[in-house]
């Protein structure tokens, strides 16, 4: 059984839906003040935008291309209390259009990490295992901190220059690659890290995706927390009765992606969207398509079940990693129901 020191995983993740106004918009119900926002239209064509407390709001990156960072000043205004205020950008808060949003709790403030040759500044909640790191790019091997006791998954966008966003997690060697904005399988290659993460540091070399000289980087970090997240991998098995992951935890929120077949989409699900049980809604990050109702999976109190033969999430005999944080634990104070 699956035991966990989280009590309510709410308070350092979770999903909120809303509806734009048009207007400025003070958005409540998170439950405490993110440190980092991911939004996306689900009624229409609209590119994921993400949102930190260590670069400052106003400031987007882009999971679904390469684009470097952008400011507009009427975009996510704020990171409140509570939520977030959200400006008259139509992006971001169009009159009538609906919206699926991400959050995850940092440490409300930032700190100079030096544990590795290039000084970050990060905002590290070591309790559920996530870190935000910003530094600058020296072009030559070196390391940054991360502010966790290690990392099992990492994001990481170049925002000075329009590149891929570098995706790593633990099921996978140092020197293989995703990229979150496309669809492409693994890519081996030597140019990103020269070593597995340690407990302080990332050990990189000079892909410009992450270490290029003179440009600025951010790094979303995690590392697995039991009960609360995981990130792991499974086989296909390309039967509507498919494959049963085991999380130990009941999941709030699912992002897979086939690492065999290149030209497959990334898949996201959440438990607050329609649909939830038996054909949860989906939206892919390198993707700024409509949300799908297509049916891919089903949510139970300790992991998550493929419910189609989609390439995307259960093609026989291929390799998907996926990354999922809770609802609720398996065991604790506040232990999941069934389904």
């Amino acid at each position: 059984m699956a035991y966990t020191t989280i009590k309510k995983p709410s308070d350092y993740f979770n999903t909120l839906l809303y509806t734009g106004t048009g207007a400025e918009n003070a958005q409540t119900g998170v439950g405490f003040q993110p440190d980092l926002t991911w939004l996306k239209r689900r009624n229409g064509v609209g590119s994921h935008r993400l949102f930190d407390a260590v670069r400052g709001a106003t400031k987007a990156i882009y999971p679904d291309a390469t684009l470097a960072e952008s400011t507009d000043a009427q975009s996510l205004k704020s990171f409140d209390s509570d939520g977030f205020t959200l400006g008259t950008d139509g992006a971001t808060n169009g009159s009538g259009n609906t919206y699926a949003n991400w959050n995850w709790l940092g440490a409300n403030g930032t700190a100079a990490n030096t544990d590795g040759t290039i000084t970050s500044t990060v905002s590290a909640n070591t309790t559920a295992g996530f870190s935000i790191a910003t530094w600058s790019g020296t072009g030559s091997n070196g390391s940054i901190g991360h502010g966790l006791g290690g990392v099992d998954c990492m994001i990481i966008k170049d925002l000075s220059n329009a590149r891929d966003f570098y995706f790593w997690q633990k099921t996978m060697a140092y020197n293989t690659r995703l990229e979150l904005n496309n669809t492409e399988a693994f890519t081996t290659g030597t140019d990103n890290m020269t070593a597995l993460p340690d407990a302080t540091k990332i050990n990189m070399a000079v892909s410009t995706q992450n270490n290029g000289s003179g440009n600025n980087y951010v790094g979303y970090f995690f590392q697995e927390k039991q009960g609360y997240s995981k990130f792991g991998s499974y086989t296909g098995n390309g039967n509507a009765d498919g494959t049963f992951v085991y999380t130990g935890f009941k999941p709030a929120f699912v992002m897979i992606k086939n690492t065999t077949t290149a030209g497959t989409s990334w898949t996201m699900c959440d438990n607050k969207r329609a649909g939830y049980n038996a054909s949860n809604y989906r939206l892919a990050p390198n993707l700024a398509d409509v949300e799908s109702t297509s049916n891919a999976w089903e949510m139970y109190s300790n992991g998550f079940k493929m419910t189609s033969t989609g390439s995307r999430v259960n093609t026989s005999g291929n390799n998907y990693i996926y990354m999922a944080f809770a609802s609720e634990p398996l065991v604790g104070d506040n232990p999941a129901t069934a389904r």
